[in-house]
C-alpha cells in the first residue's frame, strides 16, 4: 500500500490476522444458518406436513354423517399432525355451496345434488343404486309408463332431494314433474299402499345390500306375498351424459332379496355417489394424504362401522365432467403407498431447494454486508498506519500537515460512530491506531526540537511495495 507522501507501506502479518477473523465470523454465521436450514428441511421430510382442514358434517342423521364422526376420531389419533375442524351444514346443496365458497376444503356432497364446480374426488363413500320397485304384474313397464300415475317416495332426511332426482329421469323422457304425482311414506306404509293401489310404484335410492331399497322389496313382498319388480333403464348410458350426476350400474340378481330372487336377472339402472371432495388446487401431497387417511379409516371401523365396508378409492380413469379425481389421489391409488411418499419426496426437493437457495443466497448477502464493512474498517486502520509512518521521518511543516490531516481524519470517524455507522466491535482496534498515530506525532516533534531522530526526507514517488 502506498502511503501518504508518496511512501509505500507493507501490511504486517498481525495485522492480516487481525482482519481475518472477521470472515471467520461470517463463514461461522453462514454454517449456521445452513445447519438450521438442514434441521428444518429434515423434519419436513421425515415428518408428514401439518395440515388443518376444515370439513362439512354430513346431512344430520344420515350414514355419511355417521362416517364423518369416526373418520375425524380414527384420522386424528391416527394422525397428530391432521387437525379436523367441523362445519355443520343441513342438506348436500349446504354442503357444496360451503366448498365453492371456500369456506370448507374437505365436503361430503352428492353427485345429482349441486356438485361443487371447484371439487375434486378423494374417496367414495357410499353408492347408491336408484330403484323404481313396481309390484308383480304391474303395467308400469318403464319409467315412461309412470305418466299420470302416483309414485310413493320414502320418508327420510333427503327425501326431497329423492324427489328432484325422480324429475330429473322424467326429464329424460320429456314428462313434466307434475304429470307423475308422489306421496312420502313411512316405510311400514310402503307395502300397504302398493296393495292397495293407492300408488303405482315406489321409488327406492339405496345400496346394494342393507339399506332403503332392501327394505322397500321387502315391504312389498311381505304386503302382496309376491317379488315386486325392478324396472330396467336401457336409456342408462344416455341418461349419465345428459345428467352427469348419475352413474350407470347393473344391479345383479337377488341383491334386494334372495328368496324368490329380486331382481330375478340382473338390470341395468342408475346410481348416485356420495364423496369426500376437496378443492382442484388442493396440494397433491394433502389429498393424497386425505385419501390414505380414509382408506386407513375403512379398515379400523368395519367391525364397529358396518356401513365403512361401501367405502371405495375413486377410479383414476374416471373421466366425469363432474367431480373428477384429484390427481394426487389419482397418483395414489395407481401406486399406491410408495406413490404417496415419492409426493413427499417430491415436494420436499420442491420446496427444499429453493429455501437452501434463499439460505445460500443470505449467507452472501450477509457476507458481502459484512465485507464491506471489513473493508472500510481496514481502510481507515491503513490510513492510520500511513499517518504514523508519515510522521516518522516528516520535516516541521510536514508534521503540521500531516497533523492536520490526522485531525481531520479523526473527526470525521468518531462522527460516524455518532451515527452509528462504525462497527462497535472495531473501535478498540482504532483506538490503539489513532493513539499510535499521536505517539508517533508527539515522539516526532520531540525529536525535531531536539534535534536528534532520522533526518527529514524528501518526498518521492516510490514503486509500491508487492502485498
Amino acid at each position: 500500500m502506498r502511503g501518504l507522501f508518496g511512501r509505500p507501506h507493507r501490511v504486517g502479518t498481525q495485522e492480516r490476522a487481525l482482519f481475518g477473523r472477521g470472515a471467520q465470523r461470517i463463514l461461522a454465521v453462514a454454517a449456521a444458518i445452513m445447519l438450521v436450514l438442514g434441521l428444518v428441511l429434515t423434519g419436513f421430510y421425515y415428518w408428514a406436513p401439518h395440515a388443518a382442514l376444515r370439513m362439512t358434517t354430513g346431512v344430520p342423521g344420515t350414514p355419511a354423517d355417521k362416517f364423518v364422526g369416526a373418520f375425524v376420531s380414527v384420522a386424528t389419533a391416527h394422525y397428530p399432525r391432521l387437525r379436523i375442524d367441523l362445519v355443520p351444514v343441513n342438506s348436500f346443496s349446504e354442503s357444496s355451496k360451503a366448498m365453492e365458497d371456500g369456506k370448507v376444503n374437505v365436503a361430503i356432497v352428492r353427485t345429482d345434488i349441486a356438485p361443487p364446480t371447484n371439487g375434486a374426488t378423494v374417496a367414495i363413500l357410499r353408492r347408491d343404486a336408484v330403484a323404481i320397485v313396481v309390484e308383480a304384474g304391474s303395467p308400469v313397464k318403464t319409467a315412461a309408463d309412470l305418466v299420470g300415475r302416483t309414485i310413493a317416495i320414502p320418508q327420510s332426511l333427503v327425501q326431497e332431494d329423492n324427489s328432484r332426482l325422480l324429475d330429473a329421469i322424467l326429464a329424460y323422457f320429456d314428462i313434466a314433474p307434475d304429470k307423475v304425482q308422489r306421496v312420502f311414506l313411512p316405510m311400514a306404509d310402503i307395502g300397504p299402499a302398493v296393495l292397495h293401489k293407492h300408488v303405482a310404484a315406489v321409488l327406492a335410492v339405496g345400496p346394494i345390500g342393507p339399506g332403503e331399497a332392501v327394505n322397500v322389496v321387502a315391504s312389498i313382498a311381505k304386503a302382496t306375498r309376491r317379488a315386486p319388480k325392478i324396472l330396467a333403464f336401457d336409456e342408462a348410458d344416455a341418461i349419465v351424459k345428459r345428467f352427469p350426476g348419475f352413474e350407470s350400474i347393473d344391479i345383479p340378481a337377488g341383491a334386494f332379496k334372495g328368496r324368490p330372487e329380486t331382481p330375478d336377472d340382473t338390470v341395468t339402472s342408475l346410481a348416485v355417489t356420495y364423496r369426500v371432495v376437496v378443492p382442484q388446487t388442493m396440494l397433491n401431497v394433502v389429498a393424497g394424504l386425505i385419501g390414505k387417511s380414509i382408506m386407513d379409516t375403512k379398515a379400523k371401523l368395519m367391525t364397529s362401522l358396518p356401513l365403512v365396508s361401501q367405502i371405495e378409492a375413486p377410479d383414476p380413469d374416471d373421466k366425469s365432467p363432474i367431480l373428477p379425481v384429484h390427481s394426487g389421489v389419482a397418483n395414489y391409488v395407481s401406486s399406491g403407498d410408495q406413490s404417496f411418499m415419492d409426493s413427499l419426496q417430491q415436494y420436499f426437493y420442491i420446496v427444499g431447494i429453493p429455501l437452501s437457495f434463499l439460505g445460500s443466497l443470505g449467507a452472501v448477502i450477509v457476507g458481502q454486508l459484512h465485507g464491506r464493512k471489513q473493508d472500510n474498517i481496514q481502510s481507515q486502520v491503513y490510513q492510520l498506519l500511513v499517518f504514523a509512518d508519515a510522521a516518522r521521518d516528516a520535516d516541521a511543516n510536514e508534521l503540521d500537515k500531516v497533523e492536520s490531516e490526522f485531525n481531520t481524519f479523526v473527526g470525521g470517524y468518531v462522527n460516524k460512530l455518532t451515527e452509528d455507522a462504525g462497527e462497535p466491535a472495531h473501535v478498540p482496534i482504532s483506538a490503539l491506531a489513532i493513539d499510535h498515530v499521536r505517539r508517533a506525532i508527539d515522539r516526532r516533534r520531540m525529536d525535531l526540537r531536539n534535534g536528534t531522530g532520522p533526518a527529514p526526507v524528501e518526498a518521492k514517488q516510490a514503486t509500491p511495495v508487492a502485498e
